[in-house]
């Protein structure tokens, strides 16, 4: 897999892109998923779609735009070795492709950086020996100044994705989460995030082979 990065900044009600390509070439990477595919969304509490209903989380709104079989694999609260402990009985689904999403809480539980990425990497290395794919998302580094203003991703998720030379999904949640109209408290979407999260990674998917 040619290695390469891209970024989809979502602003206010309306979507606009910022695409920064590293490597040689610009077509799509990646083997199309059939409408039907099962496809597995595995995280945290932004996975799961924490105040909100299952039908506005962001893998129901999804499956909704690809025709996919989402299924929301996210729990409240899990750190990356919570993920870790449960990422053998996602193998057992045999999903078409993951798209892994957790370590916010290991910011606010003080895991230490190491910790949390050792965990990620081996999460992604379980997954990738039984031939699925992962697709990477990046959190925000929760800090003092994220929780009330501007949020930016942990550098920790380019690091993960540079090394294990997977697809990064950066900027969704940091650019919702530094937008008061689009969370329901201070860590958490709200419906129009969630939905304005879901319809920016089908386009990254889209852009990056996946689908029509």
């Amino acid at each position: 897999m040619k290695k390469y990065h891209r970024s989809l900044i979502l602003a206010g009600i309306g979507l606009s892109a910022t695409i920064s390509v590293t490597g040689c070439g610009s077509e799509p990477q990646q083997d199309i998923l059939p409408a039907g595919s099962t496809v597995i969304a595995l995280g945290d509490s932004l996975t799961y779609g924490y105040g909100v209903s299952p039908e506005t989380a962001y893998p129901k709104v999804l499956a909704d735009l690809s025709k996919w079989r989402v299924i929301n694999a996210g729990v409240n609260g899990d750190t990356s070795a919570d993920v870790l402990a449960r990422v053998d009985e996602i193998t057992k689904q045999n999903p078409d492709l993951v798209l892994l999403g957790v370590g916010g809480n290991d910011v606010l539980q003080r895991v230490q950086s190491d910790t949390t990425r050792a965990n990620i990497i081996a999460t992604i290395d379980t997954l990738q020996s039984k031939n699925i794919d992962v697709v990477l998302i990046a959190e925000p580094h929760l800090s003092t100044s994220a929780l009330f203003g501007k949020a930016n991703d942990n550098p920790l998720y380019e690091d993960i994705a540079e090394a294990e030379d997977i697809p990064l999904y950066s900027d969704g949640w940091s650019t919702i989460l530094s937008d008061d109209a689009l969370k329901s408290d201070r860590i958490h979407a709200n419906a129009a995030g969630y939905r304005q999260f879901a319809e920016g990674l089908h386009g990254y998917l889209k852009d990056e082979g996946w689908m029509y």
